[in-house]
């Protein structure tokens, strides 16, 4: 069993446990091995979800943000970084690329999910919530109207737009705010076990992250109690502690952290004397610039008079920007108010050239050079410095609250608690190698050429 508690911060995690504010967690820690583990880049759901289930960064799988530019369409992707970005990008268009093309279009071909990999291993798989869920099985929408068909996990539920059994889970996203999307969750979780109904069950609970946004990391602390009790649920459904660890190897970990943010600034405003792409397509842009949360992305499009080193030197010395990042010669750059730091891959480690300082976070590296070489990422990334946020399409921020994205460690270090495996993944790109070799399934060659380089 994998539990992904979104936006799950370590130090919550640890104080939690080591003070007995989540007895289901802090039994688990006493069966099985903690680390603090490092996400990918950017630090976003849509990206880090893709990671744990392909066992990739982002040149693997090719999802880019929560919001990004298609080159090929002309149009911008939003997965949902706010009410008033989806808004901004086209509702219904917004909806389709959250619900069924982000697993289905834009998941690259040659990634392979935990899910695929099992399935074909002849493995039951199950998954409640999961946005990145590509698998073998083809499900039909529960509601009217729905046609589209998507290939899910074996056992797929997903906000009670997919249920590939009837469990009786109550409705989802009836009061986001007092965890009922987690409720829905823990009841088909709670279904599955006494069941016994699956060999892998991806189990997400996305509420902390929701309320971590609104509060803060800390703030949203006592909400770690909520997740707890999702988890005690589990266990009680399969005869309680010991009988669920008889069952099930877990590992529990999050996907990226938060930080505290107090200031919000629009991306835009460093190129206003620019065209920018608009939703409607009628101009002539020079750039489009998605941002949302603490990582943005700059696009160069073929009127730009300006180069892409061009469009990131307007990024020096901003307050905003802890990194403006691209790539050139071969290489990949990241600038910081006026330092440059080159690199690339050389033999079984880096070839750096220039100030290492301006990199100076967990896995900068790897992480950065997989976000760059992502086809559908933008032309520069930006990497928000501490304390601020971008605004989204539609002008939303959570300053005052929580926010991720960025590479700064508080965003990007994440808890991960092994039980029943020999070690706990260093990364989320770890898991789904981790999973596999749990039930004796071959990783994908791409997995083993991501360690060496990382």
């Amino acid at each position: 069993m994998l539990v992904v508690i979104d936006g799950l911060t370590p130090s919550v995690f640890e104080r939690a446990v080591e003070n007995g504010d989540a007895p289901a967690l802090a039994f688990l820690a006493r069966q099985g091995t903690y680390a603090r583990a490092i996400s990918t880049f950017p630090s976003l759901t849509p990206v880090c979800a893709s990671s744990i289930a392909t066992g990739a960064h982002p040149d693997g799988h090719y999802i880019p943000h929560l919001v990004w530019y298609d080159r090929d369409a002309r149009r911008i992707v939003e997965y949902g970084s706010s009410f008033a970005a989806v808004v901004a990008a086209g509702t219904r268009r917004a909806l389709v690329d959250t619900i069924f093309d982000m697993s289905a279009r834009h998941l690259s071909p040659d990634a392979v999910t935990v899910f695929e990999a099992l399935d074909d291993a002849g493995r039951v798989t199950a998954a409640v919530n999961y946005t990145c869920y590509r698998g073998r099985t083809e499900h039909r929408p529960t509601l009217p109207g729905l046609t589209r068909t998507v290939l899910g996990p074996r056992r797929f539920f997903f906000y009670n737009l997919f249920e590939s059994d009837a469990t009786g889970a109550p409705l989802a996203v009836r009061r986001r705010a007092a965890g009922t999307i987690d409720d829905y969750a823990a009841a088909v979780g709670r279904w599955l076990v006494t069941r016994d109904g699956f060999d892998f069950f991806l189990f997400y609970l996305s509420d902390y992250d929701y309320a971590s946004h609104s509060l803060g990391p800390e703030g949203a602390a006592a909400k770690l109690a909520d997740a707890d009790r999702a988890v005690a649920s589990l266990l009680d459904a399969a005869g309680g502690p010991d009988s669920f660890l008889e069952r099930y190897a877990v590992l529990v970990c999050s996907d990226h952290g938060q930080t505290t943010v107090e200031r919000a600034v629009p991306l835009e405003a460093a190129y206003s004397d620019l065209r920018l792409f608009r939703r409607s397509g009628l101009d002539r842009p020079d750039v489009a610039v998605c941002a949302s949360n603490r990582a943005g992305q700059i696009y160069r499009l073929p009127l730009c008079a300006e180069g892409v080193r061009e469009l990131a030197q307007r990024l020096d010395h901003r307050p905003e920007v802890d990194a403006a990042l691209f790539l050139e010669d071969g290489e990949a750059v990241a600038r910081k108010d006026g330092e440059e730091l080159r690199f690339r891959p050389g033999g079984d480690g880096w070839e750096l050239s220039g100030d290492p300082a301006v990199l100076a976070h967990p896995d900068a590296l790897a992480r950065v050079w997989g976000a760059l070489q992502n086809p559908n990422a933008g032309d520069v990334l930006v990497s928000a410095a501490a304390g601020f946020e971008f605004t989204d399409l539609g002008g939303r921020s959570h300053a005052g609250g929580g926010s991720h994205g960025s590479l700064l460690a508080g965003d990007s270090e994440v808890p991960m608690l092994a039980v029943g495996l020999n070690s706990a993944p260093t990364g989320i790109t770890g898991v789904m190698p981790a999973v596999l070799s749990h039930f004796g399934v071959e990783p994908p060659a791409y997995c083993g050429a991501l360690a060496r380089v990382g």
